[in-house]
């Protein structure tokens, strides 16, 4: 957590906040949340941030150089991973107690603003990556493809000689980006399918049901700006409203919402795992 859902409503919400500003200034007030690949973030200073994106679970910031020549292009890359937040705050907002980095900017209009990046459990990373940066991060390369660009074709070779167990596969960020425990169980749930099924036993049919469970949730759930369960916020600090259409995750000793009977608990991958033994098989 955050998930695909809730980096992608990030990134949307962010773009109008940042897009075509400059970067004047950067403020690193704990080192040991950046990224041992980053460039000093001293290099983006005069970069304009051209757009927002995401990829997997990673928040990206794509930037510029303002003066000639030109140089390479930089991204900025964020992976909040459970606790990170980005917002902008007005000009001469000081650092809260969890504000690892600052980015000061200046807007198009000629007035300034500050991007800060906060994160409680400090478990979270930035990266300043030139594009040779990007390929050297064995993370990076090895991102699965992203689930909701999937053909059926493709995904059942995802899972094709997969010994693992399905859900195993789907947390698997090299298998397919972007997938965290909330989405597995909840798509797992809406395709029938038991989360400790062998992924190499699902039929053709099954698989593509699943694909289309797991686009399904994700899409709804970036309709209704992702799920907050404890920290999460959008870049306006707002907070999401898809846990409150949870069919299984969290829900564990309450009724199935389809056969009424009640849903159970277990560990796959090592994550706690809700579904119905009775509706998926």
């Amino acid at each position: 957590m955050p998930e695909l859902p809730e980096v992608e409503t990030v990134a949307r919400t962010l773009a109008p906040q940042v897009c075509d500003c400059v970067i004047e200034n950067s403020h690193v007030l704990r080192p040991g949340s950046i990224h041992s690949l980053s460039c000093p973030m001293r290099s983006l200073h005069g970069r304009r941030i051209m757009g927002t994106g995401r990829r997997g679970k990673l928040l990206l910031l794509d930037l510029y150089p303002v003066t000639t020549p030109p140089q390479a292009p930089h991204c900025l890359i964020m992976h909040l991973r459970m606790t990170g937040r980005v917002m902008t705050w007005p000009e001469g907002t000081r650092p809260g107690p969890h504000t690892r980095c600052i980015w000061d900017l200046r807007t198009p209009q000629g007035t300034q603003r500050r991007l800060f990046f906060d994160d409680t459990r400090a478990f979270g990373l930035v990266l300043a990556a030139a594009p040779d940066a990007l390929q050297r991060w064995a993370f990076w390369r090895q991102l699965g493809p992203e689930p909701l660009d999937l053909s059926p074709q493709e995904f059942i070779a995802v899972l094709a000689n997969r010994d693992a167990r399905i859900k195993a596969v789907l947390l698997d960020q090299k298998a397919v980006a972007g997938i965290g425990n909330i989405y597995a169980d909840e798509g797992l749930f809406r395709a029938r399918i038991a989360p400790d099924r062998r992924a190499s036993s699902l039929t053709g049919a099954e698989a593509v049901r699943l694909l289309q469970s797991l686009q399904e949730v994700l899409r709804l759930s970036i309709a209704q700006c992702g799920s907050s369960i404890r920290d999460y916020r959008d870049a306006n600090g707002d907070v999401g409203a898809f846990q409150n259409s949870f069919a299984v995750y969290g829900r564990s000793g309450q009724p199935c919402t389809v056969c009424g009977r009640i849903l159970s608990k277990t560990r796959v991958a090592g994550r706690s795992t809700v579904f119905c033994q009775h509706c998926q098989r």
